[in-house]
Formats: structure tokens, sequence, C-alpha cells
């Protein structure tokens, strides 16, 4: 087949990686419409404080909003807009502000050296926001801006001329907490952070000034971050943001509504090669991509799914006409590694009662969210919860017992939490063989080779036991045994705490969409006995075990998802940290 009939002449191609608002509008790319958003912001207090896990789209909504208050981009208003929500319902204010525009995670330097990476942004962008508005600024100004020394004195003087010629300033803020995040990664700076964000440090004292200039010029602010750490810390600097983070009408202000995503598949659906319907690739997606909810009122209503994954899954799809093999794109892999330093402060307050530890085995956590709080603090269960919520490893599902109920999203989320988990035993030198478990796992898929694997599991699990982890039992033998298995690239680990049919462990579903040659498909129903219990508990439990295993056989659920694989019912019971039956049934 000649791939040039794929080539559709106005077909819109996908804004994927993309922060350009203009150039998304310009050149015609896909652009699911948050627009309806603006009215509402401007309906809110002037100072917008919004926080956001990564990739959910914060860049692009701060660049469409400084297109939209832009005085520059009057006339392009229509180009850009003109179809858009907002085209056809202005505001008053559009297009009347001169927009200042600072990204702090363009701020590179140690958080020794942070003054002088915050300087030197700063001075760029001034710089840029002297010229771009020469004609409304007094003349010279930026020469003498360049005469001020450091980035405090420089925002005092830009507000005030701005002041003196009459002009009001839009001030927006990406990343502010992007040093936070780098240093909270190592105890070290912690430190060094509290001096920069206490007291008069540095940092403290360029929120100050912005602070001092919502007098005078700066009329409003746009801040977005993914932790709500730093503003704890800057709080008395800047107490007159309003956070709207947890707000009910923003909660699907960033990332896609089922909605825009069956919108966007429909459009593609009707000049690409598509091999599937808009439901099959609806149900592909969603276990991976959706669920989030950052409202607790929200709950139970829309949930929302990571928008970077949906374009890379759509654009991936058209490319190939088929799911992508990896379901996670890289980029986001990396920022989960560095997600990863900020999750060893887990560590910090004990492995038995560590959070993770408990929501892989639970399903489930609860806690407070909290709006905001110290870095000295992070460690505390309520905010550290609250700090796994604001990265997008937790979403809310409800409430339980008077507390947010908190699970972790979606499969993307999960893989990268188990990840986490088993690291944490390779920093006790648990050196998996990635070698010897892709064979393993490959064996299980393909040639029905289940004993090698759960053999290799136990094995694993009984050498790098620590004394916390016996105290654990269960819970560590579960969560050992799921992030194991969400290693397998064959299946997804599906752990139904609470199935109709009983309490099931692990159903091993097949990934045919991407591998439609596998073979086999596993139901594991384990079981825990304590060290000190009687052979007799071995066996009532392995009884238990066989009954569950057979009942979720018959359950829909599993019929539907084994497609042509050969289902295997396997039973495993431990004793301790010892596997003491592993069979099939």
């Amino acid at each position: 087949m000649d791939p040039m009939e794929y080539i559709v002449p106005n077909r819109k191609r996908l804004p994927y990686g993309m922060m350009n608002f203009a150039v998304i509008r310009r050149e015609d790319y896909y652009y699911v419409d948050k627009t309806r958003f603006i009215p509402m912001i401007e309906q809110a207090d002037r100072f917008f404080f919004f926080i956001r896990p990564r990739r959910f789209g914060k860049s692009l909504t701060l660049n469409v909003l400084q297109h939209y208050y832009d005085v520059r981009t009057r006339d392009k208003f229509d180009d850009l807009f003109g179809d858009l929500y907002i085209g056809k319902h202005p505001t008053a204010n559009r297009n009347s502000y001169l927009v200042l525009y600072l990204n702090f995670s363009g701020i590179t330097s140690e958080l020794n050296d942070y003054r002088k990476g915050l300087d030197a942004h700063c001075q760029i962008r001034f710089d840029f926001f002297c010229e771009v508005y020469s004609d409304l600024l007094p003349q010279g100004i930026r020469e003498r801006l360049d005469e001020k020394n450091g980035a405090v004195n420089q925002l005092d003087y830009l507000v005030s001329e701005c002041e003196r010629a009459g002009q009001k300033m839009y001030l927006f803020i990406d990343e502010y907490d992007h040093f936070t995040n780098a240093i909270l990664s190592d105890a070290e700076s912690l430190h060094r952070y509290t001096d920069e964000t206490h007291g008069e440090g540095y940092l403290r004292a360029f929120f100050n000034k912005v602070k001092a200039g919502t007098y005078s010029s700066i009329e409003r602010c746009f801040i977005t971050g993914v932790s709500p750490v730093t503003m704890d810390d800057l709080t008395s600097g800047f107490n007159i943001g309003t956070n709207y983070s947890l707000t009910p009408q923003f909660n699907q202000m960033m990332g896609f509504t089922e909605e825009e995503v069956r919108e966007m598949l429909t459009y593609y659906s009707t000049n690409s090669p598509f091999r599937h319907t808009v439901d099959e690739l609806m149900e592909i997606m969603k276990p991976w991509y959706d669920n989030y909810c950052f409202a607790q009122d929200c709950y139970g209503e829309t949930t929302i799914y990571n928008s970077n994954m949906v374009l890379y899954f759509v654009k991936n799809y058209i490319d190939n006409g088929k799911a992508p093999q990896e379901m996670i794109e890289d980029n986001i892999r990396i920022d989960y590694e560095k997600l990863r330093m900020l999750i060893r402060k887990d560590k910090e307050f004990a492995h038995d009662a560590s959070v993770i530890q408990t929501l892989v085995s639970q399903g489930y956590i609860t806690g407070e969210l909290k709006k905001g709080f110290p870095a000295v603090n992070i460690t505390s269960p309520d905010n550290f919860i609250s700090l796994l919520y604001y990265f997008g490893m937790l979403t809310i599902s409800g409430i339980y017992k008077g507390k947010t109920k908190l699970t972790i999203p979606n499969l993307v989320v999960q893989e990268q939490l188990y990840t986490y988990l088993l690291n944490t035993y390779n920093d006790a030198d648990l050196n998996f063989s990635s070698y010897e478990k892709s064979e393993l796992s490959s064996q299980l898929a393909y040639d029905g080779n289940w004993q090698a694997y759960f053999g290799y599991i136990a094995d694993c699990l009984k050498r790098y036991a620590s004394q916390r982890d016996k105290q654990k039992g269960e819970f560590f033998v579960h969560g050992f045994t799921l992030a194991m298995t969400a290693q397998n690239r064959f299946y997804r680990p599906i752990s139904e705490q609470d199935t109709q049919a009983g309490y099931v462990d692990i159903f091993l579903c097949p990934m045919l969409d991407i591998y439609s040659d596998m073979k086999h498909s596993y139901i594991v129903e384990l079981k825990y006995a304590k060290y000190r219990d009687s052979e007799n508990r071995v066996e009532e439990l392995r009884q238990e075990a066989i009954a569950q295993a057979n009942r979720y056989a018959d359950t829909d659920t599993v019929k539907q998802a084994i497609g042509s694989t050969q289902l295997h019912k396997i039973v495993v019971v431990y004793k301790g940290m010892e596997m003491r039956v592993c069979e099939e049934l």
C-alpha cells in the first residue's frame, strides 16, 4: 500500500509537545478549546495561583492567556480566537495589558547560585519587555533598567515606570516552584532553601516586590507550578495569591475530558486509517491515561485524562495504525525519575508506615489534602500524601471515614510507583537481572511457564525482605508481587480489592491490543499465613484461594479480557516470607 495515500492534505496536525498557541492556531493544529475558562479566571481573584501535575498543559494555558491579554496581539484577535468560545464571547479586558512572562524552569543553577540564575533570567525577560513595549513606555527605559542591580531592584523599577506611563501589567510566572523540586531531592539543600524562602532570602524578596507591584501597575498575576511547597514558604512574602487548584469550577481547565478525547478521535477517524472504532480506542486509553479528579466536589462526575499522554497515543496511532508498544512516553519517565528523589522522603518515616507501601497493598490511602505546607514538614504523612496528589501520583476517589480517599489514578502512574518500590529494594542491593526477568515474562506469556516466573518472585522476595518488611508481612508480600508483575510488559495486572465475586489478588490481563499472538493469561490468588500460624492454616487458605479463583474466572470481566488466550488459575500461599503453595487448578 502506498504510504502517500495516508498523507491527508487538510488533516489537522496534533500539537504534541507544543506550547505556542499562536503557532498552533496559525498553522491549523488541532486545538481543544479551553477558552471558556477565561471569563471565569477574570471573575476570580486577581492573583491566581494554580497547581497541576507535569504535562497537563499549564504552559500552553499560560500562552493562550498571554495572547488574549497582550496589547500587541489586538489586530490578530480574530485569527487567533475567532472561531473559539472566547472569540464569540470576548471580555472587556481583552488585549489591554502589557504582558510580563517569567518561566522559572528556565533558571539553570544550583541553589547556592540561585540568585545569579534568577537575575539572569529576569534580565532577559525585562529587557524583552522594554523593547517590545518601547512605544508605550518612557524613552530610555531599557538602559536605565540595565543600570539597576539584580532582579528585585529591576522589577521594582519596571513596575514604577509602567505606573508612570499609565500602563497596566499582567504578570505570568510559569513553574514558580521549579527550584524547590530540584532541591527537595537533596537534603543538604534544605537549609539553604529555607534561607532563600524565609526571612530576607532573595526569592522571598522577589515575591515581596511582586506583592508591592500589585499596589501600582501589576493588575493581575497568574502563577503555576507542580507543588504547593514554596508558596507556603513564601506566604508572607506573597500572601495575596488565591489558590484555585482544588476548586470545582477549574477542575477541567487543564487535561482533557472524556468528551474532548472522543471528539478528537472522531475527527481523526474521518480522515485517517483507523482499525478500531472510537469506542475501542477509548477503552484502550482509559485505564492508562484517565481518572484524574482535582476537586472533591467533582468526584463521581467527569474524570480528566492526561492531555500529553492522549496526544502521544493518538499521534502514534495515526502514524502507525496501531496502539504504541510503549503506552508511556519517555518524557514522562524522566519526570518521575525526578520525582523518585522526592519520594525517597517516604523512607524517612520508616518503611513499615510507608505511604507508598500501604497504597500499593491496600489500593487506596486516606488523608487531608493541604493547600500548602512548608518544605521542612514534607515528610509528615498528610503533607506527603498531598505532595503525591499534586504530582499526579494520586487522585481523589471520594470520602472514606471522614477523610479524602485517594487512589492511584491509572496504569501510567501505577507502573511508575511499582518501579519506584522495586527501586527501593534495588537500593538495598536488589539486583534483578533484567535479562532474566524479561525471559521469564516472555515464557509466561507465550509458553505458559508460570512455575519459573512465580518461583523467581518468591526467591527475590525472600532474599530482600528486611526485618521491617517481615513485620508488615501480608502488605509486603502483596505489594512486592504486584510490583514485580507490573514489570511484565505483556500484561497489565489488575488487583481487584473488592470484586463482587470475592477477593481476588491479581488478574494478569493480557495486552492483546499490542501483543495479539499471546497464548496465556492468569488469575493469581495470593494468600498469606503468619510465620507463627499452624500448617492447618496454610491448608485453609489454600482451599479459600481455590474457591475464589474459580469464582473470579467465571466473571464477565475475565471472560471478555482473555480473548483466545488460555486462562490459568494459580494459587499461591506464603507462610511468613516463604512460598508454601504454588499450584495450578
